[in-house]
């Protein structure tokens, strides 16, 4: 495993993001484990977090691409840290775009925040955690309807590695409705790896009753 996507593991535990226990995701399943990204709450974090991202995206798609699209809202600072890091790693300026939620009617008038975006350009999103793929059908049609432009990419932080609304992985099933290339900083399966039976700061945080509860997890909504 790379250096980043083991740090990266660690950092959430440290920021409260990855939590284990009694959880609901928002595509309604009971789940013992959750990656909640609003537990980002300072400069400092954010400063790291946009740095894994970056170098996720960098190790998928390269820096050639024209704007990183953050769905609102936990997208939109996801969108403007992740491009400033990109422009400090790899001196590469990329646009931030952002949807908002009721279009606005005067001054900067429009559903968008940020960069425009235009006719050719190379587009990738940016977003926390995809489970079962629902909100990426709210999110490509307020980038299509921008222009001719060509979704590249879904970079998320986590994979949950879980089935969608079939069979197959909700990453896989977007890969295959949409023809978009998806990556993420870990997966989950990656994150059981760093952390099963492993102290990390004086505490085993994810032991043999936990795992047996993810396996179960796995069982019932895994890949089959």
């Amino acid at each position: 495993m790379e250096q980043y996507k083991s740090e990266f593991i660690e950092f959430m535990v440290d920021c409260g993001v990855l939590k284990f226990g009694d959880f609901v995701t928002k595509s309604g399943r009971k789940t013992p484990f959750f990656v909640n990204t609003g537990f980002y709450r300072t400069g400092a974090q954010l400063n790291r977090l946009g740095e894994y991202y970056a170098k996720a995206i960098n190790d998928k798609f390269g820096t050639d691409f024209d704007v990183l699209f953050g769905p609102a809202y936990k997208g939109i600072p996801l969108s403007v840290a992740t491009t400033m890091a990109i422009s400090n790693l790899y001196d590469k300026d990329i646009k931030y775009c952002s949807n908002r939620k009721e279009v606005k009617d005067h001054g900067d008038t429009g559903i968008l925040l940020g960069s425009p975006i235009s006719d050719g350009d190379n587009v990738i999103i940016i977003e926390d955690v995809t489970t079962a793929g629902t909100s990426i059908n709210e999110t490509l049609p307020i980038i299509k309807a921008q222009g001719d432009v060509n979704v590249k990419g879904l970079v998320v932080s986590v994979d949950r590695m879980e089935r969608g609304q079939g069979e197959k992985s909700a990453l896989d099933e977007i890969n295959e409705k949409y023809g978009l290339e998806t990556t993420s900083i870990v997966t989950m399966a990656e994150v059981v790896e760093h952390l099963y039976n492993r102290e990390y700061k004086g505490k085993v945080i994810i032991d043999d009753t936990l795992k047996a509860s993810i396996d179960a997890y796995y069982e019932k909504y895994g890949v089959k």
